[in-house]
């Protein structure tokens, strides 16, 4: 049987706090009457055991059990590295 929780994909915005992460998940819907298209930010508190994601990575989180007051999200894994987010972001600045 197929693990049925919700995952999410973002970007670290804060990994100052011991085994939390928080994750920023961009969100654009088309709106139903003017068509317009929106683009909502939310915040989700994530358990990271290992304290191994940095600021600025992009994870994939996953639906657990409440661990805290607000956190409600463990780490799954690191998709890519903020080195190499900002080397790409370089390349694109110079580009322009």
């Amino acid at each position: 049987m197929p693990n049925k929780r919700r995952r999410l994909i973002g970007r670290v915005s804060s990994a100052k706090m011991d085994k939390t992460i928080v994750v920023k998940v961009d969100v654009a819907k088309r709106h139903p009457i003017y068509d317009k298209v929106l683009h909502r930010t939310r915040k989700y508190y994530a358990h990271d055991e290992a304290n191994q994601a940095q600021e600025g990575d992009l994870v994939q989180i996953v639906e657990s059990r409440p661990l805290s007051r607000l956190k409600r999200w463990a780490l799954e894994r690191i998709l890519e590295r903020r080195e190499a987010a900002q080397a790409i972001d370089a390349v694109e600045e110079g580009s322009n």
